[in-house]
């Protein structure tokens, strides 16, 4: 089943790039395992997991709207940038886990981030772009966790699962 708990993402101030990714990932977990108890659903393990795009020290935040979504794109043009995804498990423990991967990006010109831009895909992404979309046809280069990029890495789902029993 999947919930969506409102949590405040915003970061603190002086906060770390995995410091926030990984509070946020928790924050979804534990939310989420409060929203199934109030609804009434049996108390169950609860996954929650945030992705963050980091680029030159800084944390390209998901987008609101189109100018922000160009200027980030243009930021990542012709660039490696590093997407974080970490990953928690609130069940009999609260367990977490962290993939890192390494994305290059082809030279964009302003007519093709504008096109992009027009579709919407950005909107509400860290770093302005779905690699599972149309966004991949800009990654001339990968070395990590696709899944990862995706928000969701799998391999780290799995062993915080296998930790719990339920794999």
């Amino acid at each position: 089943m999947t919930v969506a708990p409102d949590v405040e993402e915003t970061r603190r101030p002086g906060e770390a790039a995995l410091v926030y990714v990984e509070r946020m990932a928790r924050e979804k977990a534990d939310a989420g395992r409060a929203l199934c108890a109030r609804q009434g659903f049996p108390l169950r393990p609860v996954l929650g997991a945030d992705t963050v795009v980091i680029v030159d020290e800084d944390v390209l935040a998901k987008t609101a709207d189109r100018g922000e979504a160009r200027r980030q794109l243009a930021r990542l043009s012709g660039r490696e940038h590093l997407v974080v995804t970490a990953v928690c498990l609130s069940g009999t423990a609260v367990r977490s886990a962290v993939s890192r991967t390494r994305v290059v990006f082809k030279s964009l010109s302003a007519a093709e981030i504008a096109r992009y831009c027009a579709t919407r895909e950005p909107l509400g992404k860290a770093g302005s772009y779905a690699i599972q979309g149309r966004g991949g046809m800009f990654v001339t280069h990968l070395s990590g966790s696709y899944s990862g990029v995706v928000g969701l890495p799998l391999y780290e789902c799995a062993g915080l699962l296998r930790d719990e029993g339920l794999l």
